[in-house]
């Protein structure tokens, strides 16, 4: 049995009439603009920053954490409810009466505590239970589009607060989570499970073409005849496999504890398609352009579903500018992809190489006695380079072929 301290609450808050919800004690906090800007942004564009926040509820509630199992009882039971996780003094300005219960947090406690009508107060880290059967009154000023008392009450809640409201549907037997801006149903985990496999074998396939489109420019980048097309084409590839990549990655947290052969699978497909991405970029960059690798991934990741397609975007986001002319334009790479191929060899020599020959054609038509000119780079590990850059080559030009 859970102890606490009662106090005064008579109102059976979310079957009440939708009219009186925002009057009273929570009426004069207003909503914080900051927070609203949570989720903003173009349709299709991504925003890592609410990117970010909904992995970390997604993780919060997944399979196999306590939160998840007392929401899934409080699902079967079809008692509905609301919670609050965070306990702030915003958000406990905006509790009217209940039980001050200040008591361990558990599924049990949780599912029992849920059969009465009010909303449940939990911790920042989910841990103690700090009210229940409380009256949630967020300012009615804050729109919403959702039409039940409980959703609406949960959508202002988060608007105001930026903290996370989770609302069970009594009726829809569903979970709906809400944090700021941002919204998201969570689905059962047989169909998750089914859209994972799904998005597993579309990143399959876009990973076989990208591999094959990588062998083609390894190969015309030793015979000096890559074209910004070929870097455009490529880099166009590595963002939408990263794309697919990121989805599935939200499944996994979502899956918690039943996503685990998904993760195993997801790794070994992709394992080495964000350090390909950086080399490549290192490669062809603008020489101008003073910009991290990582900030241009970033920018990549911005451009909608629709620029993306549009090969001219990437290259504008590697710095060049002009019309489709600029797509035929030759240019030579610096050598950091390839070279990283060739094992144990590391980053510090790469640049120097580079900084010493300043491409790949010149590195490779070099000879041993030249490459043992460059510092940190002596007979043995210059024959090393030569003999990588044949096996690499070799390789390349039979994957052409295939």
């Amino acid at each position: 049995m859970i102890e606490g301290k009662a106090e005064m609450n008579k109102v059976d808050p979310y079957k009440a009439d939708s009219a009186k919800i925002g009057h009273g004690k929570g009426e004069s906090a207003k909503p914080d603009l900051i927070k609203q800007e949570l989720g903003k942004g173009e349709p299709g564009r991504a925003e890592p920053k609410s990117e970010e926040i909904m992995n970390q509820v997604l993780a919060m509630i997944a399979p196999g954490t306590e939160l998840r199992e007392g929401l899934e009882n409080i699902l079967r039971a079809k008692t509905g409810g609301l919670i609050v996780v965070g306990d702030t003094p915003e958000v406990l300005s905006l509790c009217d009466g209940g039980f001050n219960l200040q008591c361990d947090f558990s599924p049990s406690h949780i599912y029992e505590l849920a059969k009465m009508d009010g909303a449940i107060v939990l911790s920042e880290d989910a841990k103690r239970i700090i009210y229940a059967n409380t009256q949630l009154i967020p300012d009615s000023s804050i729109p919403s589009l959702e039409t039940g008392t409980r959703h609406r009450t949960a959508e202002r809640t988060a608007k105001q607060t930026g903290k996370l409201v989770i609302a069970i549907s009594q009726r829809r037997n569903v979970i709906t989570i809400y944090k700021g801006n941002l919204r998201y149903t969570l689905k059962e985990i047989s169909v998750i499970l089914a859209k994972a496999n799904q998005a597993l074998q579309t990143l399959e396939k876009y990973k076989a073409v990208l591999d094959q489109t990588l062998s083609n420019l390894s190969a015309l980048e030793f015979e000096e005849l890559v074209t910004l097309q070929e870097v455009a084409i490529v880099l166009q590839r590595i963002e939408l496999v990263l794309r697919i990549k990121g989805e599935i990655l939200r499944y996994i947290r979502e899956l918690g504890v039943e996503g685990r052969l998904i993760q195993m699978q997801l790794e070994e497909l992709v394992a080495n398609v964000d350090e390909e991405a950086i080399m490549l970029i290192r490669d062809y960059i603008r020489e101008t352009d003073q910009r991290k690798p990582e900030e241009i991934l970033m920018a990549m990741k911005q451009l909608t579903s629709e620029e993306i397609l549009d090969r001219l975007n990437i290259l504008r986001v590697l710095g060049y500018s002009g019309n489709n002319t600029i797509l035929d334009e030759p240019i030579q790479a610096r050598g950091y992809r390839l070279l990283h191929r060739i094992p144990r060899l590391p980053m510090a020599i790469i640049q120097n190489l580079i900084v010493h020959f300043q491409s790949l054609t010149r590195i490779v038509s070099a000879s041993i006695e030249e490459l043992d000119e460059v510092e940190g780079i002596g007979e043995i590990r210059a024959r090393a380079i030569k003999e990588g850059f044949k096996r690499i080559q070799q390789q390349v030009f039979l994957e052409r072929h295939l």
